[in-house]
């Protein structure tokens, strides 16, 4: 028995141990952040004084003073101004765009010519390509129908000799079996015969001319078709590449990229320029408010307009003080943790064992933190 209350108070001694352990490193963890967020915000709560220190310099200022800040400081808000609405600009060309145009910037003003010439000569075959479609059909249907005439002449040649041979027939019968005189119906007969037929065989004659002067036409038509359909395709294909090339499809786009392009460099030279100034009058801005021994001089860069407009050095000062108003409650907030913190290793302190020393060494270390505030 004597054994097991012996092994059960060496455990509770171990427990203890280990909690009063746990503890003390659960203490040293808190003091040590809190030591550096309290660090922290005094380093920033004095950075802020200086800086309502610097507004209240820069208020104090003499008014002939004040205007010769505010006229540099007119400037830098100026030169950010026009600085700012070129970054925010909507740009018209994407960057592979304007990298593209840049690289073949020397000779962009001919491939726009060369590619709207292009466009031109190619509506023209088109209408050449119409022209002698149009000449083509014309003459294959003329042809057509003359062939279709000379089969009706032929018809009408055979119709003209039936009927004249019925007709001798006739007039062979009165003139034997009848004894009538026929001599004059002949000589009539045979005028109308003469007259039809030669008639319907100097039509087929012309026909004929007329047929191998259509076929001859629209073979003509046919050859020049073919040699512009081959000017056509090469056209296209010059001006399909060059649209390929520039993602365009037709001259007028490519010359308005151009057009922007131009701009583009143009806002570019101004941006450029806008950055020199302004880099001038940063500096003169800096050069002229070091001389009053302020605490930062650069800040005021980014605050010209206060230096212009009382209404905005006075939201300056009001955004300084909130801000430092912040900073004192958090830096009270955290003192009185540290407070805390130090009545609870008090109290632990008066309990412990083996770990006294490095809980009052915790508790000296939170006194001296607190003799700095």
């Amino acid at each position: 028995v004597s054994e097991l209350i012996k092994r059960g108070a060496e455990t509770r001694e171990i427990k203890m141990e280990l909690e009063e352990r746990n503890s003390l490193l659960r203490y040293e963890y808190t003091r040590d952040k809190k030591r550096r967020e309290i660090e922290e915000e005094k380093s920033e709560y004095r950075t802020v004084t200086s800086y309502l220190n610097d507004v209240q310099k820069l208020e104090d200022l003499p008014e002939p003073e004040k205007k010769k800040i505010a006229d540099v400081a007119q400037n830098v808000v100026q030169l950010n101004s026009a600085r700012n609405i070129f970054l925010n600009s909507e740009k018209k060309l994407t960057d592979a765009q304007f990298t593209q145009l840049q690289q073949e910037e020397k000779t962009m003003p001919d491939a726009i010519k060369r590619l709207s010439s292009n466009e031109i000569y190619q509506d023209t075959i088109k209408k050449d390509m119409k022209y002698l479609e149009r000449e083509k059909s014309r003459w294959l249907l003329h042809r057509e129908y003359l062939m279709h005439q000379q089969k009706s002449l032929k018809n009408l040649l055979y119709i003209i000799l039936a009927i004249v041979a019925a007709v001798a027939v006739t007039l062979i019968t009165l003139q034997l079996g009848f004894k009538v005189d026929t001599y004059y119906a002949w000589m009539v007969l045979i005028f109308v015969t003469a007259v039809a037929v030669c008639a319907d065989y100097l039509k087929m004659l012309h026909n004929d001319s007329e047929i191998k002067l259509a076929e001859r036409s629209a073979n003509k038509a046919i050859l020049l078709l073919n040699k512009v359909k081959f000017k056509y395709v090469n056209i296209t294909n010059a001006i399909d590449y060059a649209c390929e090339k520039y993602h365009v499809r037709r001259a007028s786009e490519l010359n308005q990229l151009w057009q922007y392009y131009m701009d583009a460099v143009r806002e570019r030279e101004k941006y450029q320029r806008t950055n020199e100034d302004l880099e001038y009058f940063n500096g003169r801005l800096v050069r002229a408010l070091n001389q009053y021994q302020l605490y930062d001089a650069q800040v005021w860069i980014t605050q010209a307009a206060a230096l212009i407009d009382p209404r905005e050095m006075v939201e300056v000062k009001h955004g300084l003080i909130l801000r430092r108003q912040k900073l004192r409650d958090r830096m009270e907030y955290n003192v009185e943790e540290m407070k805390n913190q130090r009545e609870e290793a008090l109290k632990l302190s008066s309990k412990a064992g083996s770990m006294k020393p490095q809980i009052d060494e915790i508790i000296n270390a939170i006194d001296r933190l607190m003799e700095t505030m």
